[in-house]
Formats: structure tokens, C-alpha cells, sequence
């Protein structure tokens, strides 16, 4: 079985979110079961600094992108016994960062036909399974039946799309049909691309597709109705038949306390007793209270609306009253940013905010940290909560999409849990719950079991790809 997993990023090449650390976990995972996945994403302009060196040019060909003919250069490279085509074109790509440009519709509607156009060029690889994932792939399936279909390299080839976050579409407009994608007015309808005024490349991946998976089991029913939906909900009701959730895992060699180069002190499960000496190197680096016995709450998150910012910061004053310590890793919007600030400045000594990304203090974090707090308004799935529990620091999470799936609450009556919950979106209470885990934390017996039960979770990406190896097989047949 062949699978060319399409990516627009990929660890440890590009990395901006989620995305890349599942683009490069899953194939690897894949890869242990006997499938010969490779990756293929944009060649952007910081890979070759780190990879340069290890990178083969295979050719090059020009791509249709409309009415154009652009350049593509194919080259290879290898990373941990994973193969990555890399998409080369200067204009489109060789920029800072990854997204977020006026012609973003254009250079990845030229990425996908890249992707397709490629499979005439390679002799030694021929995918049985295209792999796309979110709205910058999602137009790989519509160019493979709309322009491919009498191509013998591509006529026996089935698709998967995976929606990450559905919030983010890749909404363009109707101009691009047929001046970047060739495609007629036939396409600008309500059952294909139309969305609105515009065109979404997100709907067309899921229409077009054979198959379409989420990243959990939770968020692939909370997407049929109308608040997760993002004005897809009836079209994902109406392809139920095609549709399932797969919960997202973690690369349990990079994410693993025992080794990890990155934290003050190494660990495991048998080793609980130096998980303490995480929080007292981040207490001192941060400036924070030296004092092992104050419980830590790691946040390590964007800050946007997305993840609960807003409950945080309606209820920070009575956090912060409390005999607690916050410490917050990320960047976002601005107002949130300012406001974690602020109250950085007036409590020194409890709140520590940290306006930039960093993998280094984000395991720190983890490490260090006694709960990790995670209100989501919506979240497709989170590794976050899954890291914290590899690492003993047990997540307080709101019940949506997959941190009801990987967090298992607390039972003060079995003695079961791996975590803490609440359920509406509301910020006191997720403040009672906040509580209510300081409480458990001051039992030190039932808190020591909880993050034994939390560590011993398994949160690999096993189970998961052998699911999406059986879905493979299930297109093939």
C-alpha cells in the first residue's frame, strides 16, 4: 500500500502548528505498520537552512495554474527514515513564514496541482492513497476527477481529507475558478465549491473526496450542527456515509519526560519524586516564587477566543487570590496579550506571561507544571492535554471535540481519571472545577495515582494508524 500524505506543513521542516507534529507522527506511525507513506509539502524558504545539505533535486516540470505554466522543482529529502517531496517554486514559497498572503489562494491551488502533476514525473512511487489535509490540500481531490480522470497514473487513485479545524476554510474568490484552477462555472454551485460568494476550498476537499476523517470522534458529530458547523454543518450531515473521526495521537519518543533534552529534570512514571525539580528550575527561571508545594497551572496555548482566553481573564483576579501559580506560553491577539501582561506586572510572583513560541519552554512547561488548563470554546482534537498527561500534569479541560475524548474526569467515588472537566462554556464554572483540583491536589496520595493513571495513558498514535490503515484498505477493496 502507497500513501502520499499532502501536508503545507511538516516537523521538523515547517512548523507553525498541530499540523506539522500529525504530518510527521502519523506517517511515521504508518510507516511501522508496513505502509510506504511519504510526505509531500512546499519546499518554504527556511528548509533548506537546517536541511540543505540533505536535500536531492529529482527534476523539475511546469504546472497549470489557469491560464500560466509555472515551474516546479521535485526534490527529496529524509528525515528519521521518512521520505519528503518538497514542491519548489521561489515566487510562491520562498517567503517568511508560511501563510497569511494576499495571493495564499493562488500559490497553494498551484501546490495542489503540483501535487498531481508530480505522479507523471515519478517512475519509483505510485500512491494508491492521496492524503490531504485541510483547506490548503483540500483542492487535490476536485483537480484529480476534474482534470485527471483519464490518466492512467492517477485514475485508480483514492483520496482522504482530513479537516483539522474547520474554522479555516480557504475562502477565495469566484475569479480563481477558472483563472487559477480551470475549472467552469459548472463548479460555482451550492453541491460543489460555491460558499456563499466565494468559493471554499475546505468544501470542495470534502465533497470531492472518497473520504473525509476528523480529528476526533467528538468533533466529527459536533461539526453536523449549526455553532461548530461554520456553515458546513448540513453538508457534513448530509455526507455521514463517508465521514469519521479519528482521534490525533503524540510521538512518544519526542514527547517523553525520560529523555526530553529540553526540561531540568528527567522522569518517569516509576520516578515521580524528580517531576518537583521541573517546577523549581521554571519558579527560578520565570522569577516566580521558589516553592515546591504551590500547585503550577501551565497554559500553553494561541490566544484567541478559540481557546478560552476569555474565561481566564474573567475570573483571573480570584485565580490569582488563590495559593497558585500561572504560567502562560503564546502569542494571538493583541487584547489578550495585553491584558496577560497587565496582570504579569501586578503579580510578579504568580502570574508569569510569555508572549512568543518556544518548544523549549513549552516542555518546561509540561514538565514543570502541576495541572495544565485548557477552557476551549471549540477544539478539533489538542495534543496539548495529551503531552500534559505523557508528562504527569494533569489537564483541566472544557468537554468539546477531542479533549472530551483524551481527558478522562476525575472520580472522587472509583478513583479513576486522568484529568479534570467541566462542561458549559462558562468561566466560574471552570473556576469551581479549578477549585475543586486544588483540593485533590492538596491529597497528595490521590493526586500521585492520578498522574501515575495520567502517564500510563496511552496516547500514541498506535491505535490511530491502524485505524487509518484499515479506512485505506476499505477504499482499496
Amino acid at each position: 500500500m502507497n500513501v502520499l500524505f499532502a501536508t503545507s506543513e511538516a516537523y521538523p521542516l515547517a512548523k507553525a502548528g498541530g499540523l506539522a507534529d500529525i504530518s510527521y507522527a502519523l506517517p511515521k506511525a504508518l510507516k511501522k505498520l508496513g505502509v510506504d507513506v511519504r510526505i509531500i509539502m512546499p519546499k518554504y524558504g527556511n528548509i533548506f537552512f537546517n536541511y540543505g545539505n540533505k536535500i536531492k533535486h529529482l527534476g523539475s516540470f511546469t504546472v497549470p495554474v489557469g491560464w500560466r505554466r509555472q515551474y516546479c522543482g521535485i526534490d527529496l529529502t529524509e528525515y528519521n527514515g521518512i521520505q519528503y517531496y518538497l514542491v519548489d517554486n521561489e515566487y510562491y514559497f520562498k517567503r517568511p513564514g508560511y501563510y497569511g498572503y494576499y495571493d495564499d489562494g493562488e500559490r497553494f491551488a498551484f501546490f495542489n496541482r503540483a501535487v498531481l502533476e508530480m505522479l507523471n514525473f515519478l517512475d519509483d512511487f505510485k500512491p494508491d492513497i492521496i492524503h490531504c489535509n485541510d483547506w490548503e490540500t483540500a483542492l487535490i481531490p476536485v483537480l484529480l476527477k476534474a482534470h485527471y480522470s483519464g490518466s492512467s497514473n492517477h485514475n485508480e487513485i483514492k483520496t482522504v481529507f482530513t479537516i483539522h479545524n474547520l474554522k479555516y476554510q480557504g475562502v477565495f474568490g469566484r475569479e480563481i475558478l477558472g483563472d487559477l484552477l480551470s475549472l467552469d462555472d459548472y463548479y460555482f454551485d451550492e453541491s460543489r465549491l460555491k460558499y456563499y460568494d466565494g468559493i471554499s476550498f475546505m468544501k470542495g476537499g470534502i465533497i470531492y473526496s472518497d473520504w473525509v476523517t476528523t480529528v476526533s470522534k467528538s468533533y466529527a458529530e459536533e461539526i453536523k450542527i449549526p455553532f461548530y458547523g461554520e456553515g458546513l454543518h448540513g453538508l457534513l450531515q448530509s455526507i455521514g456515509y463517508k465521514l469519521s473521526g479519528i482521534v490525533n495521537g503524540i510521538d512518544y519518543d519526542i514527547y517523553n519526560p525520560k529523555t526530553d533534552e529540553y526540561i531540568y529534570s528527567n522522569y518517569d512514571v516509576s520516578e515521580l519524586n524528580k517531576k518537583v525539580k521541573n517546577k523549581l528550575g521554571l519558579q527560578e527561571e520565570l522569577l516566580l516564587s521558589v516553592n515546591e508545594k504551590i500547585p503550577m497551572i501551565g497554559m500553553v496555548s494561541r490566544l484567541t477566543n478559540q481557546k478560552g482566553i476569555d474565561l481566564v481573564l474573567a475570573v483571573i483576579e480570584d485565580i490569582l487570590k488563590m495559593e497558585v501559580q500561572l504560567v502562560i506560553l503564546g502569542s494571538g491577539e493583541r487584547y489578550y496579550e495585553d491584558l496577560l501582561r497587565y496582570y504579569s506586572a501586578i503579580y510578579p510572583a504568580k502570574i508569569s506571561t510569555n508572549i512568543y513560541c518556544s518548544e523549549s519552554m513549552a516542555r518546561k512547561i509540561y514538565a514543570a507544571s502541576d495541572m495544565l488548563l485548557m477552557p476551549s470554546l471549540f477544539e478539533p482534537c489538542g495534543i496539548s492535554q495529551q503531552i500534559a498527561q505523557r508528562y504527569g500534569c494533569l489537564p483541566i479541560v472544557r468537554e468539546t471535540g477531542g479533549l472530551k475524548d483524551t481527558v478522562e474526569p476525575y472520580n472522587h467515588y472509583t478513583g479513576k481519571g486522568t484529568g479534570f472537566s467541566f462542561t458549559n462554556y462558562n468561566a466560574h464554572e471552570m473556576l469551581h472545577i479549578i477549585k475543586y483540583a486544588l483540593s485533590v491536589y492538596n491529597d497528595e496520595k490521590t493526586w500521585h495515582k492520578l498522574m501515575e493513571q495520567a502517564m500510563n495513558r496511552n496516547n500514541s498514535w498506535d491505535n490511530s494508524a491502524s485505524e487509518y490503515k484499515m479506512l485505506y484498505k476499505k477504499l482499496l477493496k
